[in-house]
């Protein structure tokens, strides 16, 4: 019984750390995307450098923030946030570029304001892609969050770690298909919110 109040207070944990990266990161990183999409030559530094964020490791990101920012809920959310930020940024960009030129002369023609063509026109197409970003970002927080264990900010990766640590494998796989679960769980609400809204556009 202790072990299973213990579970769903580290799923809460866990919950919370991924919720407030995934929320800092897309504060961040949809702006950044709006800014390179129209950014003219600008655009290369800003994509560069997400990219080459997407490709660092977690537990890395996780260890060099630690000398900085210490241990705890608020360096392990900073560490998950600048994972997050990368696949929001690209596919923002992305998405933004690959709106229709057409549909937005269309708009210009029917007396439509640079901003009003961007609200009602570009954006609105652009939005699929930017839920794929966010989408990814949700995943790869919520798989990385294990990791905040290592400074001391809770969530599944107390199992998992306690599992080993002890050497009981119930305690261990416990923890571990909890964070599948979660992962699968975000894919699939993903899934469906890209569906419903490509429908709508």
């Amino acid at each position: 019984m202790s072990v299973d109040t213990g579970l769903l207070q580290d799923v809460r944990a866990h919950l919370e750390l991924a919720g407030a990266a995934l929320l800092a990161g897309a504060l961040i990183a949809i702006p950044l995307g709006v800014a390179a999409a129209y950014a003219g030559a600008a655009r290369g530094a800003i994509v560069g450098v997400a990219a080459v964020g997407r490709t660092l490791p977690s537990l890395a990101v996780l260890t060099f923030i630690l000398p900085f920012l210490g241990v705890g809920f608020w360096p392990a959310t900073v560490a998950l946030t600048l994972l997050a930020i990368p696949p929001i940024v690209i596919n923002t960009d992305l998405g933004l570029r690959g709106v229709d030129p057409a549909a937005l002369d269309a708009a210009r023609g029917m007396g439509m304001t640079r901003r009003q063509a961007f609200g009602r026109v570009a954006w609105p197409l652009a939005l699929p892609s930017v839920v794929t970003g966010l989408r990814t970002a949700a995943i790869e927080v919520v798989a990385s969050a294990t990791l905040a264990t290592f400074v001391g900010a809770g969530g599944l990766g107390v199992e998992i770690v306690r599992g080993l640590q002890t050497g009981d494998d119930r305690v261990l796989y416990q923890g571990a298909v909890a964070v599948a679960l979660l992962a699968l769980a975000v894919e699939l609400l993903g899934g469906l919110i890209a569906r419903r809204i490509g429908a709508t556009t």
